[in-house]
């Protein structure tokens, strides 16, 4: 113990006095995991295209757990890839169906606008059931060429959008742009809700929950592992996964090299790396200047992909007019820990279950550009030809 803590305290003061040279460091993401982010040029096969803008669709942890399947012609079969799940934070697997259904969303847009009519037949197989995943397909989606299907808007936002999780500023979103928001869904079965500035204590409810639920899953061991297994730090593990989350600060790079920072050990609940966090977090919520929520009728498989298609479009719309947007996952899930938190936020929004369920929450608001997010690229979802 002694050791240890001579290690430790030796490290940082290696890290303190490294701190000044690591400034001009660089912490943007390397070039080559954000390939996929250029446009894809045209001609071969066509699927292909559509499949380079699909796998931009936001991703739970950005694991980007989607497999194709090209061996019919003009037919693309979706899979879900049952090696990039998350069984602590999301057991039933439905934010992993949400995410299935922000694929198609974008494959339908990009289907589009090269005139292509996207017929989706979702579990054509069968649906997987409430709790497990198996080997079936999520979808079928077959193209057929149709002079009368007509190009999206929202396609212009696919390599605009991102998922921004830092501080907004604290001017509410234009009503014109919750509107557009509320718009873009219209051909799901979900009810949108926004809470602004105008709300007063309903707005601090929402980020009280929001608060407490992302201490949940920071104070639980194994939820919190869970992430630090798809932590991705400094350039060579960036470009070597190209999925997860993405961390290129300099001075954690360091952390990490001099073995400060252990991934396969929870940080304790009152350590630095865990109420730093929080504190973080809770500054960014509570300035934070409205609230999106999602709220569909019933919770079965097929509600899940549609709900994931309607928040792609949501997302999409928000990027349209201007707005960030970053999903509050924590208190939707549906671990025992975070009973309290999901019970709360069904509460204020008038959503009891299992009749009803929240399937997305998310911040809102104005926030500076940030740079996207590392993608695997089309051939790392492709499955191989069948012999």
């Amino acid at each position: 113990m002694q050791r240890r803590q001579f290690i430790r305290i030796t490290g940082g003061g290696v890290v303190l006095a490294a701190t000044a040279s690591l400034a001009a460091c660089d912490a943007s993401l390397p070039p080559e995991a954000l390939q996929a982010w250029s446009p894809p040029a045209d001609g071969g096969d066509v699927r292909r295209w559509l499949v380079a803008h699909a796998i931009l669709a936001p991703h739970s942890h950005n694991l980007q757990s989607w497999r194709v399947d090209f061996s019919v012609p003009d037919e693309i079969t979706l899979f879900i890839d049952r090696e990039r799940l998350l069984p602590e934070t999301d057991p039933l697997s439905r934010q992993m169906l949400m995410s299935q259904g922000t694929f198609l969303e974008l494959l339908d847009l990009a289907a589009r606008q090269k005139g292509l009519r996207a017929d989706i037949t979702l579990f054509p197989e069968g649906a997987f059931g409430p709790t497990a995943l198996d080997g079936r397909p999520t979808a079928r989606v077959r193209l057929l060429a149709d002079a009368g299907v007509q190009p999206d808007p929202l396609f212009a936002q696919i390599f605009r959008r991102r998922t921004n999780r830092e501080a907004y500023e604290e001017r509410a979103p234009e009503a014109a742009a919750l509107k557009a928001i509320a718009d873009s869904v219209a051909p799901h079965p979900i009810r949108v809700e926004f809470v602004g500035p105008d709300a007063g204590e309903r707005l601090q409810q929402h980020r009280a929950i929001a608060m407490q639920a992302w201490r949940v899953e920071l104070t639980t061991p194994r939820t919190l592992l869970e992430s630090y297994k798809v932590l991705r730090i400094g350039p060579s593990e960036i470009s070597q996964h190209r999925d997860g989350i993405s961390v290129n600060d300099p001075l954690l790079r360091l952390i990490t090299a001099v073995g400060l920072f252990d991934r396969t050990q929870a940080s304790a609940p009152d350590s630095s790396a865990v109420t730093g966090q929080i504190d973080d977090f809770n500054a960014k919520l509570a300035t934070t200047p409205a609230f999106l929520a999602m709220v569909t009728e019933g919770n079965d498989r097929f509600t899940q992909v549609n709900a994931g298609r309607a928040y792609a479009r949501a997302q999409l719309a928000a990027t349209a007019h201007g707005l960030a947007m970053q999903p509050l996952s924590q208190a939707l899930q549906e671990y025992p820990e975070q009973a309290e938190p999901y019970a709360a936020i069904h509460r204020l929004l008038q959503a009891p279950p299992p009749a009803f369920t929240v399937q997305m929450w998310a911040r809102l608001g104005y926030a500076p550009p940030i740079g996207p997010a590392p993608r695997r690229g089309v051939d790392a979802h492709i499955l191989p030809a069948r012999s």
